[in-house]
């Protein structure tokens, strides 16, 4: 398959271990040797991908509604169901979503899936590089800056170390995009040492990354732009479409969400 070649089949990689854990077939040995270590002790690690998933839908559900038609899914990972584009454009079919994954087995899966949509985009990059992402042909052919746009970062930004400034990297993105734009978040929480440290400790040793962030942590990331309702929760409490237990699980917690409009 085109650009398999380039895929390195040796490390684990973030998108493949995170579709292993969905039950997807687009891993490898090594990235399912990750996931087995994961859910060693803390079986709840099987559950986030799907709890993280379903909390995406309804983030571009509601940016859909909100009157976004453009979106940019930043560390998009591995098709799945229910991906962006399929959920932006039941609300509307002239949505434009461009993925960006630095995987390249991610740009061979996912234009297979996008032949024929003209309105979405495959782009293989690092969101490190904002410049060279928002200066891309596939960009600029499906997001025009002059209209609002759908940022998301979904569970990515605990996959960048304090170092990398995550917080810095999110404004760049949002410098570029015009009043009325939305910035969507999903993110490890470290809403209690005692049960997220271990697991913390686990994602770097093994995956090399994966930092839990308090919820004050989490919510600074979206200083400057106005936070909307219900503000930084756990993921089955974000506009949930059902009623959820107030008593959630620790794989309830593990990610926070926010979504926050740029005025």
């Amino acid at each position: 398959m085109h650009g398999m070649a380039s895929i390195d089949v040796t490390r684990p990689s973030i998108a493949r271990v995170y579709d292993a854990a969905l039950g997807g077939k687009d891993n490898f040995e090594v990235d399912r040797q990750v996931l087995r270590g994961l859910v060693e002790g803390m079986p709840e690690v099987m559950t986030i991908a799907r709890i993280n998933r379903d909390a995406l839908g309804r983030g571009v559900q509601l940016m859909a509604r909100r009157g976004i038609r453009r979106f940019l899914d930043l560390g998009a990972g591995l098709p799945t169901a229910d991906n962006t584009h399929q959920v932006a454009q039941r609300t509307d079919p002239s949505c434009r979503v461009v993925y960006v994954d630095k995987d390249p087995i991610v740009l061979a899966h996912g234009q297979a899936i996008l032949a024929g949509n003209a309105n979405t985009a495959v782009v293989t990059a690092d969101l490190r590089d904002p410049a060279s992402i928002l200066g891309h042909p596939d960009v600029k052919r499906l997001i025009d800056l002059g209209e609002p746009v759908g940022v998301m970062l979904v569970a990515i930004l605990h996959h960048l170390h304090d170092d990398e400034d995550p917080k810095g990297l999110l404004d760049a993105y949002m410098a570029a995009v015009p009043p009325g734009s939305h910035v969507f978040v999903t993110h490890f929480c470290a809403f209690d040492p005692e049960v997220t440290a271990p697991l913390e400790e686990k994602f770097l040793r093994l995956l090399g990354s994966g930092r839990f962030r308090t919820p004050a942590e989490i919510t600074a990331l979206f200083d400057g732009y106005e936070l909307l309702e219900p503000g930084v929760v756990p993921n089955p409490h974000w506009h949930p479409e059902a009623p959820v237990s107030a008593d959630l699980t620790v794989g309830q917690r593990l990610h926070y969400t926010g979504l926050a409009r740029k005025n």
